[in-house]
């Protein structure tokens, strides 16, 4: 039996940085991985892979596009196989990049499937045999998969999920979508640039109903603009398989309908994965959804093993998980540690158009109690902007009336996932719209889109 400080069980963006900071900070440690790679459902069919899909549909975009700015290319198309070919690339490196991470911390990798023999025993079942792993501390990082519906079989071919959905060999002719998250949205915006015609159905009275409600009405509008179909406060009730096609039984609440489509994807969330950890033997405490329950330290009910990323009831987003990780092993080895705040949290969507955001939005400031002041700028007044041809859109600050510390941040429009990095800091310091519309921005970029928001927050936007 191998001793160790740390064990961790799971090697995605959670697991893989809780161990490279166990070792930063003198512990020896071990961190455990089912998958044949490092890297967890972020790099390995989450993150990466779609955004090297996304990227692959904003060049044949802007190769479309190219003649608005005197570039002449002719006879522009794609290669589907090449487009996954990149793909692989990406991750393939990726991959190796986290296993080197592993070696050159000297932490060791242990390949197969782990659970908890004891508070401070696992067991890793591999190709090799099984293994067992006695350690102080216990870190659980096993992350997610997509979420089913009872009445629909993912079969990979008419009916998929986000896993089967990156593998496709050529892109469907039509597509229905269930869910208009930020898992939906990307694959509607990376298929339709590849000549599939998308419908997104969403439960919800508005699409990424996660989002400030300007932002959803923008949204939609857009994706709409984009020849996107979008169905809100739609239900489906039914889909199955005939003569190759899918048939989807749908309801808005007023008449019952059916679409018709090649492929029908189901984004409608994700499952934790701690089946199989063996957690009531050991006492680890989850609620009737699987999630481990845990406080502020990331601890569990067992004050040795800790739990992190998309196993518990945090936002489910690969930097979330990164953040826990260092909280939980910082407070593992000693070190001053205090629980992150999630309204903190940038929410991003990589879609065409790219939405951002952190913070309150709009009416979740009214209904905390603020008196809240707005502010928006469009992109369409930003310079920077219109020489992209990216010119939709908008930045939107919500701030507090009586004190002027900014609350939110919301963003629509070009690279809103790189601009949102700053809200997050103006937020993290406490900073006010007077601050921020007093701090010089480069010009000409993006970022005057934020402070341009600032200065209407303040009733006195300049380029307006």
């Amino acid at each position: 039996m191998k001793n160790y400080d740390l064990v961790v069980i799971g090697a995605g963006p959670g697991g893989y940085v809780a161990a490279i900071r166990a070792a930063h900070l003198g512990l020896k440690t071990a961190i455990v991985e089912k998958d044949a790679k490092l890297g967890g459902t972020c790099l390995l069919r989450g993150c990466i892979p779609t955004k090297s899909l996304l990227h692959s549909a904003d060049v044949l975009d802007e190769m479309r596009n190219a003649k608005k700015h005197g570039i002449l290319a002719s006879e522009v198309g794609f290669d589907f196989e090449g487009v996954q070919k990149a793909r692989k690339k990406i991750i393939q490196k990726s991959a190796a990049g986290v296993d080197y991470l592993m070696k050159s911390n000297k932490i060791d990798v242990h390949k197969g499937t782990g659970s908890l023999q004891s508070s401070t025993t696992v067991e890793v079942k591999g190709d090799s045999g099984t293994t067992l792993l006695q350690a102080k501390h216990i870190l659980l990082a096993t992350g997610s998969v997509p979420r089913r519906l009872p009445f629909i079989d993912i079969d990979g071919k008419h009916f998929v999920s986000s896993d089967e959905i990156l593998e496709l060999k050529h892109p469907p002719k039509s597509l229905i979508i269930l869910g208009s998250g930020a898992v939906g949205v990307e694959f509607a915006s990376i298929y339709s640039r590849f000549g599939t015609d998308c419908t997104v159905v969403e439960l919800l009275d508005r699409a990424l109903p996660m989002e400030d409600a300007e932002v959803s009405e923008e949204f939609t509008k857009l994706f709409r603009k984009r020849k996107i179909k979008v169905l809100t406060g739609t239900k489906i009730e039914s889909a199955k398989e005939e003569k190759g096609q899918v048939v989807a039984t749908i309801n808005d609440g007023k008449t019952t309908s059916t679409l018709e489509a090649e492929m029908l994807l189901v984004a409608v969330g994700r499952a934790p994965v701690t089946h199989g950890l063996n957690l009531e033997t050991v006492g680890v405490t989850t609620d009737q959804a699987g999630f481990i329950e845990v406080d502020g330290l990331m601890k569990t009910s067992v004050p040795n093993i800790y739990a992190i990323g998309d196993i518990v009831k945090t936002p489910q987003l690969a930097h979330i998980a990164s953040a826990e990780a260092i909280l939980a092993v910082d407070h593992i080895a000693g070190k001053k540690a205090e629980p992150l705040n999630y309204l903190h949290t940038p929410g991003c969507t990589y879609s065409d158009p790219e939405v951002a955001s952190v913070g309150y939005t709009e009416q979740q400031a009214i209904d905390a109690g603020y008196t809240v002041k707005v502010g928006k700028f469009p992109f369409a007044a930003i310079g920077k902007a219109r020489i992209m041809d990216k010119a939709e859109g908008f930045v939107k600050i919500v701030s507090d009336a009586q004190y002027d510390e900014i609350l939110g941040v919301h963003i629509i429009g070009p690279r809103a996932t790189d601009l949102i990095a700053e809200a997050c800091v103006a937020l993290r310091l406490e900073s006010t719209t007077e601050e921020l519309a007093h701090t010089i921005h480069a010009h000409p970029t993006l970022t005057e889109g934020v402070l341009e928001a600032a200065h209407a927050a303040m009733g006195r936007p300049i380029h307006m």
